[in-house]
């Protein structure tokens, strides 16, 4: 069944003014997404280039599995590529993306190891499938790159080594993560964006 654009454009619109509000995506940064339908394959997605505070449904286009524009004004984000990626690779109706501080600190404290490790906070249960506090999530860290191509590729790997991962993480970037749907995917947001700031804080 298709999604209504509209009713998923504002929602996504929603999504990316309470993110700006609590400063993860300032000026122009963050894209978001979610999926329509399989057949034929759309997504609505971040025009790019509009500031996430005033976001709003006119922000957004209708791609189909190429990134070519269905329906909407504008150009899709520059990182169009890896959302693509994302869904092909994982069973998300809608992935996230931020630019926050505390989140850009600590993947960069940690980039040496290539990934984050988070475990023993109760706040993790609200990543899906988590039951415990005892969880450990290992949040991949890649290097940025302005080559989206080779980028996506990168991704496509870590996604297959790390089936269980809720996000990645690009280095000296933001944080992408997905969920079945716009709801689940904006509560791991700030599931992750609560506990970067918890560590964050406890860096000496």
């Amino acid at each position: 069944m298709k999604n209504n654009f509209n009713n998923l454009a504002e929602n996504l619109a929603n999504c990316g003014r309470g993110f700006y509000e609590r400063g993860w995506v300032l000026g122009t940064s963050g894209n978001f997404s979610a999926k329509m339908s399989e057949n034929p394959w759309r997504v609505c997605i971040t025009a790019s280039g509009n500031d996430k505070g005033s976001l709003d449904k006119t922000h957004f286009l209708e791609i189909d599995e190429n990134a070519e524009v269905v329906k909407g004004n504008g150009k899709p984000s520059a990182e169009t590529l890896l959302h693509l990626t994302i869904y092909n690779h994982r069973q998300a109706g809608s992935i996230l993306h931020t630019h926050s501080v505390w989140g850009t600190i600590l993947c960069e404290n940690h980039a040496k190891n290539g990934f984050l490790k988070i475990e023993g906070f109760e706040m993790l249960k609200g990543l899906a499938g988590v039951q415990t506090h005892e969880h450990t999530e290992k949040l991949p860290i890649i290097e940025n790159s302005q080559d989206y191509v080779a980028l996506a590729h990168v991704i496509e790997n870590v996604l297959r080594e790390n089936p269980d991962c809720h996000g990645i993480y690009l280095r000296r970037h933001g944080l992408y993560t997905w969920g079945e749907n716009i709801a689940e995917a904006k509560r791991h947001i700030e599931i992750f964006e609560f506990l970067f700031e918890v560590l964050g804080r406890s860096l000496k």
